[in-house]
């Protein structure tokens, strides 16, 4: 018998989820439940929730935390999630490293509001987009919504912040998800 999607997935936050994230005082699974919620309380549509919740899931696929490192957690996660959902939440969550990258180029201040953790992965993570990058990005599906996912990341770092657990977020990724990528065995050929 097969396990059900959101319980694969749930099993990894709870095994891999508790590991320390990059440096921050959260862990990663502390992080992915608080952006989740930012997103949930701000109205968000219900795709750009879960890519949220999901962004950082490429951090927990290894045994380590740290084998897809900074440069391709965005893209391995995505990849990962595309045998069970649409590109209106893979996209963003492949999306979000690029994001981070094109806000330090086009609001000059938003290095200063970056975690030191996150100032340090700025760096392996190609520094800030050039001009040309940067209106690449812009002409990108869902690079809106992963600038969004950007916002909510550096304000998703609050030791004890009062979250609901996975649980809560159960019914809407069962929602969202594409029975015919995963109910013969199919991937999203996008990730072939």
């Amino acid at each position: 018998m097969t396990t059900p999607p959101v319980d694969v997935i749930a099993g990894v936050f709870a095994s891999a989820g508790a590991r320390d994230y990059l440096g921050e005082p959260v862990s990663v699974a502390e992080h992915l439940l608080q952006c989740g919620t930012l997103a949930s309380d701000a109205g968000a549509p219900a795709p750009l929730v879960a890519a949220a919740l999901l962004h950082d899931i490429g951090h927990l696929l290894s045994g380590e935390g740290g084998e897809y490192g900074d440069i391709r957690h965005g893209a391995a996660g995505a990849g990962w999630l595309a045998a069970w959902f649409p590109p209106a939440v893979t996209e963003p969550v492949r999306l979000h490293v690029a994001a981070k990258r094109y806000l330090c180029v086009t609001e000059p201040d938003y290095v200063a509001l970056l975690s030191p953790a996150s100032v340090r992965t700025l760096e392996l993570q190609g520094g800030p987009m050039g001009a040309d990058e940067a209106a690449a990005f812009e002409e990108r599906p869902c690079a809106a919504d992963a600038v969004m996912i950007r916002r909510w990341d550096d304000l998703a770092k609050e030791p004890g912040a009062p979250v609901p657990d996975f649980g809560f977020f159960r019914p809407l990724l069962k929602s969202l998800l594409v029975p015919e990528l995963f109910a013969v065995g199919k991937q999203n050929p996008r990730y072939r």
